[in-house]
């Protein structure tokens, strides 16, 4: 049994690990700055348990990469309570900022040489670290892969209607890392070779694939870059089409099969909650071919969202994706 004091003799006591010299060490752990504001993810589509669960695991990648964070979620498309709406968050980030603030000056105040009624005290206390009371309210990161007009603009609307100082980062693409996502969700449903290292063959694997985005001709643009990416590592040709455009991904599929693919598969350029399952299943079923799954939560879209809010603040991240 371990006394008041420590342990009892002979029990084994555990020992802070030592850094590990050399220019191998691993990087000082990032933590989230005192009084940094808040990442709000801004979720688009309708909400659902599924979303919700999805959402928690993205915010859960967020967190761990930065202890401390103080992450939250606002729903573009939500006025229910249980899935708070991105204007009701941010203007209960704007109330939390404004005491936060409060508490900050007031802390100030009674610093040494603040006029403390104790001498003592004041010789013993710490400094404490100085809040940017210029510096936003909350920074929203968008949930989505590319750019779409459409939720920037719905974005745009719940920041006026909070009366939050607020910043609004880029989506999360087109980036290397989304390009490993979809290759990784098109393997994991048999449409790819998980590593071309091995010349590892699948029967079903697809030389031809259409990825499918929402978000207007622009996001269909970004997502031709990660379209090259993907490309890349596969060696099979791929276009992007507009899941949100009627026939657009049919005639896309249409295209392929001209250039000379014969097995396609579809894959979906999203996180999640944007549209729809049945909006996929429905595209592939006229494109005539198998679907992946959406990225939802692979580690690198927590990762990708933690890097524009870091972006924004100026945060440096030990090993975090370029944006």
């Amino acid at each position: 049994m371990s006394s008041p004091t420590g342990p009892a003799p002979g029990l084994p006591v555990r020992m802070p690990r030592p850094r590990q010299s050399g220019r191998h060490r691993r990087p000082e752990p990032a933590a989230a700055p005192i009084g940094a504001p808040p990442l709000v993810l801004a979720v688009p589509g309708t909400p659902h348990a599924a979303t919700r669960a999805l959402v928690d695991e993205v915010v859960s990648i967020a967190r761990s990469e930065l202890p401390g964070l103080d992450a939250r979620v606002g729903y573009v498309g939500s006025a229910d309570a249980e899935f708070p709406p991105l204007a009701a968050v941010l203007a209960q980030a704007a109330q939390d900022r404004t005491a936060l603030l409060a508490a900050a000056a007031q802390a100030a105040a009674e610093q040494p040489g603040a006029g403390s009624a104790d001498p003592a005290a004041d010789e013993f206390a710490q400094p404490q670290p100085a809040i940017d009371a210029a510096g936003p309210a909350a920074v929203v990161v968008p949930l989505v892969a590319g750019p779409d007009s459409e939720l920037v603009a719905r974005i745009r609307q719940a920041v006026d209607d909070s009366g939050c100082a607020t910043q609004v980062t880029d989506p999360l693409g087109p980036h290397p890392l989304l390009a490993e996502a979809l290759h990784v969700r098109l393997s994991e449903a048999g449409l790819a070779r998980a590593d071309r290292a091995r010349l590892f063959t699948v029967a079903t694997a697809a030389d031809g694939i259409v990825l499918a985005t929402v978000g207007g001709p622009e996001a269909v643009q970004a997502a031709g870059i990660t379209g090259m990416l993907l490309s890349a590592r596969l060696a099979v040709p791929v276009l992007a089409a507009a899941l949100d455009e009627k026939g657009a991904v049919a005639r896309t599929a249409e295209q392929l099969l001209g250039a000379g693919s014969q097995r396609l598969a579809l894959a979906p350029y999203l996180i999640g909650p944007e549209v729809q399952a049945e909006v996929i299943e429905t595209a592939a079923e006229e494109a005539g071919c198998a679907a992946a799954e959406p990225l939802g939560a692979y580690p690198a879209v927590g990762r990708l969202a933690l890097a524009g809010y870091a972006a924004a603040l100026g945060i440096t991240l030990p090993g975090a994706p370029n944006r």
